[in-house]
C-alpha cells in the first residue's frame, strides 16, 4: 500500500512518541534507586555514538556539528536539560498520566512567549486556547484537596523551559543543522548531569524523603547489568525516538502532524495503568482534555498563520 508523505510522516511521529514513552517508564521505574543525574550520564555517553550515525545520515556529512554559534547552542542544551530535569523529577513523585499531561502546557508557553519575545499576535483562537489550558492545568493541579504536592510544578517548569528551548532552536535553526542541535544538546545533558554529579555524587546530601529531592540529591550507586542496560537503552531510545520525529517532521507539515504528539498522553495513560496502577481522577481527565483542546487550538491557529503568510506578503 502507497502511503502518501503526510501519512509516512504521522506514522514516524506516533511511533517516535511510543519509543519516547519506553524512556519515562524506565526512569520512573527506577527513579527510587538511582539519581537522575547517574542515568542521564548513562544515557548520554550511550547516545553519542548514535547521534553521529544520525548526523551523518541527515546531513550528510559530520562537519555540520561545527558551529559558529556555539555558546548559543550549548545555552539551548542547558535550557533543555533544565527542562527536561524539572520534568523527570515531577516524573519521581506523580503520576504518570497527569506528569506528561501538564509537561504538555508547552504549547502555551510558546505561545505567550512568542508573543513577549517576538512581538507575534496572539490572536483569540490563542486567547482561548490559553484560558482553556490553564483552567485544565488547575483541575489537574485540584488546589482545593487537602494535600497540594509541590512536585506538581516540576513538569510545568519543565513545560516552560521547553517552550523557551523551541523559540531558540526557532531561531538557531536559520543557520544550524537538527543534527548539529542535537549533538550538541547531547553533550550539554551529559557536561549538566557530570556537574550535578560533582556535587551529590559522594551522597554526603542524601536523606531527602520526598521522591523528587531523593531522586536528585542521592549519591552514585553501584548497579548490576540489568539496570545498566535499562539506562543504555535510554539512549538507544532517544535516538531513534529522535530520528522518527525529525523524519516525520522532514516529510510532512508541521501542522498535519504535530496534533500527534498528544498521543504520548494516551501512553502516560497506558504505562501508568499497567505499571503503577495508576489512572487520573475524574477532575483529571477534564484538566487532561481541556489541555489537549487548547494546545490543537494552538496547533490549527500556527498552521492558519503560517498559510496566511504568504497571502500577506504578497
Amino acid at each position: 500500500m502507497h502511503l502518501s508523505a503526510t501519512q509516512r510522516g504521522i506514522l514516524a511521529l506516533v511511533a517516535g512518541i511510543a519509543v519516547f514513552s519506553l524512556q519515562d517508564v524506565i526512569l520512573k521505574r527506577l527513579s527510587g534507586d538511582y539519581p537522575l543525574y547517574q542515568a542521564m550520564i548513562i544515557r548520554s555517553l550511550t547516545a553519542v555514538p548514535l547521534l553521529l550515525v544520525i548526523v551523518r545520515v541527515l546531513d550528510g556529512r559530520l562537519t555540520t556539528i561545527t558551529t559558529p554559534n556555539l555558546g548559543w547552542m550549548l545555552a539551548r542544551g542547558f535550557l533543555n536539560f533544565t527542562a527536561y530535569t524539572a520534568y523527570y523529577l515531577g516524573l519521581a513523585a506523580m503520576p504518570m498520566a497527569d506528569t506528561v499531561a501538564l509537561f504538555f502546557t508547552a504549547p502555551l508557553f510558546i505561545t505567550i512567549a512568542a508573543a513577549l519575545i517576538f512581538r507575534e499576535r496572539i490572536g483569540p483562537m490563542n486567547l482561548l486556547a490559553l484560558a482553556a489550558g490553564f483552567a485544565g492545568m488547575l483541575m489537574i493541579f485540584n488546589p482545593s484537596a487537602s494535600v497540594f504536592d509541590p512536585a506538581a510544578l516540576l513538569p510545568v517548569l519543565g513545560a516552560l523551559g521547553y517552550a523557551l528551548t523551541q523559540l531558540a532552536t526557532r531561531v538557531l535553526g536559520r543557520t544550524e543543522t537538527a543534527g548539529a542541535m542535537t549533538f550538541w544538546g547531547n553533550l550539554t545533558f551529559l557536561a549538566s548531569a557530570l556537574a550535578l554529579a560533582a556535587v551529590f555524587g559522594s551522597g554526603a546530601h542524601e536523606g531527602a524523603t520526598h521522591p523528587s529531592l531523593a531522586f536528585l540529591t542521592r549519591g552514585w550507586q553501584e548497579m548490576p547489568l540489568r539496570d545498566l542496560l535499562l539506562f543504555m537503552a535510554c539512549g538507544l531510545i532517544a535516538s531513534v525516538g529522535l530520528s522518527l520525529l525529525t523524519y516525520a517532521y522532514r516529510v510532512a507539515p508541521s501542522s498535519s502532524v504535530a496534533p500527534f504528539e498528544y498521543s504520548f498522553i494516551i501512553w502516560g495513560v497506558l504505562w501508568g495503568w499497567l505499571f503503577w496502577a495508576q489512572l487520573p481522577t475524574l477532575l483529571a481527565w477534564g484538566g487532561i482534555a481541556l489541555l489537549i483542546g487548547a494546545g490543537l487550538l494552538v496547533i490549527r491557529a500556527e498552521a492558519q498563520r503560517e498559510k496566511a503568510a504568504p497571502e500577506g506578503a504578497a
